[in-house]
C-alpha cells in the first residue's frame, strides 16, 4: 500500500507539472488534457485509498485501541473523497469516448511502450524498498 501511495502520488505530480508546462498550448478539451485529468483522478484516488491504509497499518497498535480506532475513522472519512477522485475520473473517461476514439484511430499511431520500459525502474525500486520495510516491521512486532 505503501508503493501503490507513492507510486499514483508520484503519476500526479507528474501531470500537474505535465499541465504547468503546457499551459499556453493545452486547452480543456483537447485530448493530451483530458488524458492527463483522467489520470490525475485516478491517482489522486488510488493515492487517497492507499494512503489511508497504509496509514492505518502503520499506525495499528493492540496496545492502543483509541488510536487504532482514530485513523480508522480518518481513513472511512476519506474513503468518499477518493471514491470522488474516481468517479470523476471514470466521467471524464465515458464523456470523452466519443471524441477520443476518432482522435486515437487517426494514422499513422505509432506507440513503442517497450522503449518506456526503463521509466518503470523507480517505481521498481520504491516497490523493493516498501516491501523491505513492510517485512521489517511485521518481523518486528
Amino acid at each position: 500500500m505503501t508503493f501503490a501511495t507513492v507510486v499514483a502520488l508520484m503519476f500526479a505530480v507528474d501531470a500537474i507539472r505535465g499541465w504547468y508546462r503546457n499551459r499556453d498550448r493545452d486547452r480543456p478539451s483537447h485530448p493530451v488534457s483530458i488524458w492527463r485529468w483522467t489520470g490525475f483522478c485516478f491517482a489522486m484516488g488510488i493515492f487517497l485509498t492507499r494512503a489511508s491504509d497504509a496509514i492505518v497499518l502503520w499506525n495499528w497498535d493492540t496496545r492502543d485501541p483509541a488510536g487504532t480506532g482514530w485513523w480508522l475513522t480518518f481513513q472511512r472519512f476519506v474513503d468518499p473523497l477518493a471514491m470522488g477522485f474516481g468517479l470523476t475520473g471514470l466521467a471524464l473517461l465515458y464523456l470523452s469516448a466519443r471524441g477520443m476514439v476518432v482522435q486515437l484511430r487517426r494514422r499513422p499511431f505509432p506507440i513503442d511502450m517497450w522503449s518506456s520500459l526503463p521509466m518503470l525502474k523507480r517505481p521498481a525500486y520504491i516497490a523493493l524498498l516498501s516491501l523491505i520495510a513492510a517485512v521489517g516491521v511485521v518481523s518486528t512486532r
